[in-house]
């Protein structure tokens, strides 16, 4: 008897354990220490869904202060440094030898070593935004030595500190949550909404259905007792949060998992995501309903062209309701210290007139190459273009705005995301004079950019990663250096900085070069602002000559001279 109840509890914890898509992870929880020297408060998570990308750390409170002291995790070696306008601003990386790198980012400054070591590269280089490699053994650091002091640098919308930490080689970020750091939460993931998505059609090409849900504690439910739908494959999508103990503050679902009749079916994990891959979320989040503005909804399903897919999926992922009977269908969230949420609802299948909606353009996929020709436009896609199937809609006007030499070319829509760009080819149909200050400019609603075009003949060549509206301007305006506050001559011996302002007519600036006496002089650009000199041991006391070169997309350049004696 005893040898049978064995055999049954063995079968048991077998079909349990063949029932999970994702096992538990076993990241060392001691290794690593809190960075700052007051207790973790969150203001975004690892995976919290942010435009054209995954937030791939965490990011700490710095109780609305900069300059708090940063510390090093773990035992290691400052292995390199990265100084950027946006993204992660000043940031550095510390490797360590259990095999893990941990990224430290948004900094105001260096500690006064690693500083020195910075700028004097940054003079070698002449470049102010620069990334480097340290040699080994050059900045060791034992875990808890101060490396750096917080800030609001680069992308960050308010003082915190972004943390990562990464697996090496290969540089795969993990998320920070499960490495035993000192968060306290006991809240569990909140549901907002449900979406239903008919997954014999595009994502592109559909009106998902909606329904809001109802909880009690941790366990949601429909309204409706049960869900009648006219497709045999049916998808699911939720719009929801979690939130860490003592914070209302949103953040990212770390796993949810859909089950059909008990059975796991689909479902994604934030974890083991490489910045490579990050552009993903586009798949990962009902890309259309948000650009249409509506909220985010994380798909419980991947999409046939998500390359590096976060999700792990069994027979593809799909429910088939194709025997018209009633699906108990469960939807499991999770946070990374296993507080559980659950949404329960039964769903059918019931036969109806299909509903065919015909759609303009010529229809694309997913891992084909593939094109549009006209008399006076092209455009491609490659292999890894789409996320899923779209027809891509073309058009084309005549325009009379100066400086346009082209059509204006109607490409696809901007609510189908792009994984990777589109080459687009067009014909200039007016005078341009010298074709090297022709751009051809992308916008969409309040979005643009500019890019320099490859020539063949009449034929302006450039990539981009939206579709849009596309045409060829004739740029020949240069830019316009300023001195805000600053006269010829000035006496700045009370001064602390100089700042230059820089104005482009399609607010792009290729290259800004500043010398001081005829030496390269450090300035900086946080967030493309002004550019910022700040005095140093480089502008000794007396008369000086500063020169400022400026260069925009179109190859125009600007020159501006200052005298000043300080």
């Amino acid at each position: 008897m005893r040898t049978f109840i064995i055999c049954l509890n063995l079968i048991f914890c077998w079909g349990m354990a063949g029932a999970q898509l994702f096992q538990p992870v076993d990241y060392p929880k001691t290794e690593f220490r809190n960075p700052l020297a007051i207790p973790i408060s969150l203001s975004a998570n690892f995976g919290e869904i942010r435009s054209n990308h995954f937030h791939m750390g965490l990011d700490i409170r710095t109780q609305h202060r900069e300059s708090l002291p940063v510390y090093a995790a773990a035992d290691g070696y400052i292995a390199r440094i990265k100084i950027e306008p946006f993204g992660f601003g000043q940031a550095l990386y510390i490797r360590h030898p259990n095999g893990y790198i941990t990224l430290y980012a948004h900094l105001n400054a260096f500690n006064p070593a690693l500083a020195s070591y910075v700028k004097k590269k940054q003079y070698e280089l002449e470049k102010w935004d620069a990334f480097f490699d340290i040699p080994a053994g050059l900045f060791p650091v034992r875990k808890g030595n101060l490396i750096a002091y917080s800030g609001n640098k680069g992308g960050s919308q308010g003082p915190h500190l972004h943390f990562e930490i990464r697996e090496y080689p290969g540089d795969i970020n993990l998320n920070p949550m499960l490495f035993g750091l000192p968060v306290s939460d006991n809240t569990p993931p909140e549901i907002r909404k449900l979406a239903v998505y008919d997954r014999n059609k595009s994502i592109y090409e559909q009106s998902p259905v909606f329904y809001p849900v109802k909880h009690a504690g941790s366990q949601y439910t429909l309204p409706l007792s049960l869900i009648e739908v006219n497709t045999t494959s049916v998808g699911f999508g939720i719009s929801g949060f979690d939130t860490q103990t003592g914070s209302s503050n949103p953040n990212g679902i770390y796993q949810a998992v859909i089950y059909d009749n008990q059975q796991p079916v689909s479902g994604f994990r934030m974890d083991h995501i490489s910045y490579n891959d990050t552009r993903g979320i586009n798949a990962h989040i009902d890309y259309r309903t948000k650009a249409m503005g509506g909220p985010y909804y994380q798909l419980l399903f991947s999409l046939p062209g998500y390359d590096h897919s976060i999700y792990k999926q069994v027979n593809g992922g799909y429910i088939k309701l194709s025997d018209e009977k009633i699906h108990d269908i469960r939807i499991e969230l999770k946070d990374a210290y296993g507080n559980t949420s659950n949404l329960n609802f039964k769903v059918r299948y019931r036969p109806g007139q299909p509903v065919n909606t015909l759609f303009e353009g010529k229809n694309f996929y997913p891992f084909m190459v593939d094109g549009f020709e006209s008399e006076d436009c092209a455009f491609y896609l490659g292999e890894r273009s789409l996320y899923d199937s779209v027809h891509v809609a073309y058009g084309a006007v005549d325009v009379n705005t100066a400086g346009v030499v082209s059509r204006l070319h109607h490409v696809g829509t901007p609510s189908v995301p792009l994984q990777d760009s589109i080459t687009v080819r067009i014909r200039i149909t007016k005078p341009a004079g010298d074709k090297s200050h022709v751009l051809m400019q992308w916008f969409s609603r309040d979005d643009e950019e500019v890019k320099r075009v490859e020539w063949q003949g009449d034929w302006a060549t450039a990539s981009f990663l939206s579709f849009g509206d596309f045409q060829l301007v004739n740029d020949t305006e240069a830019p316009q250096i300023s001195f805000p506050g600053i006269v010829e001559n000035a006496n700045l011996s009370r001064s602390s900085r100089i700042a230059v302002l820089v104005r482009d007519n399609y607010k792009k600036i290729k290259n800004f070069r500043a010398t001081l006496d005829g030496h390269w002089l450090l300035f900086s650009n946080d967030k493309a602002r002004a550019f910022i000199y700040d005095f140093d041991e480089h502008c000794l006391s007396g008369k000086h000559e500063l020169r400022i070169h400026v260069e925009d997309e179109a190859g125009n350049v600007s020159e501006a001279v200052l005298h000043f004696t300080r």
